[in-house]
């Protein structure tokens, strides 16, 4: 992406501090892509690598470019050489890959029926599952050790929560609320309102 990078030293008398200057040449279209996605990006990382890359092309010195945006020097280097070497790929912030599943994915329409049907049906006595429990039944039943944490994610992958409701009004009986009404009607009571300033 670049016309021609130079690395320069400049020295001076023994003592001073030695800068180093890297001149990067940008064909002007680049330096205003470069502008244009520095102003637009919401990633922090992505906008001090491309204000990096920005500030070598209008001369500012390593040290100097290092201290103004609170990074080492190293650090300056590192990025002026992804871009020169990637371009803007190397300067784009790349997401962990993170610890492999250890759940195979054959196993997902067991582990979505095994939830559906809830764990009284595998022989535990509760009414829905946790992920630690779901994890040591998959331990216990498949081999297959994982993490609590991994349960949540590997169930929202098959679109399955483990907690489901145990109890839904528009299950109860619709008879028994009306003839309470009845009840207290023939009692002459009204309802109180429920007082829920305790």
């Amino acid at each position: 992406p670049t016309d021609a990078v130079t690395f320069s030293n400049r020295r001076y008398l023994p003592g001073l501090e030695v800068t180093a200057i890297i001149r990067i040449q940008l064909p002007a279209t680049e330096a205003e892509r470069l502008d244009a996605l520095f102003r637009s990006t919401d990633d922090p990382k992505f906008r001090v690598r491309l204000q990096i890359v920005l500030m070598a092309h209008r001369g500012r010195a390593r040290q100097d470019l290092a201290t103004d945006l609170g990074v080492h020097r190293r650090t300056v280097t590192r990025w002026v050489n992804a871009y020169c070497d990637d371009g803007l790929d190397g300067l784009r912030p790349k997401k962990a890959k993170g610890t492999p599943c250890k759940i195979p994915a054959t196993l997902a329409e067991e582990i979505k029926c095994g939830v559906i049907k809830g764990p009284a049906e595998q022989g535990l006595d509760r009414a829905n599952w946790t992920h630690a429990e779901r994890a040591d039944h998959l331990l216990k039943t498949k081999g297959i050790r994982t993490s609590r944490s991994a349960m949540p994610r590997f169930c929202s992958g098959i679109d399955i929560r483990l907690y489901r409701p145990t109890y839904r009004h528009d299950r109860g009986d619709p008879v028994k609320p009306a003839q309470a009404r009845e009840d207290l009607a023939a009692l002459g009571k009204v309802p109180r309102p429920v007082n829920s300033s305790w």
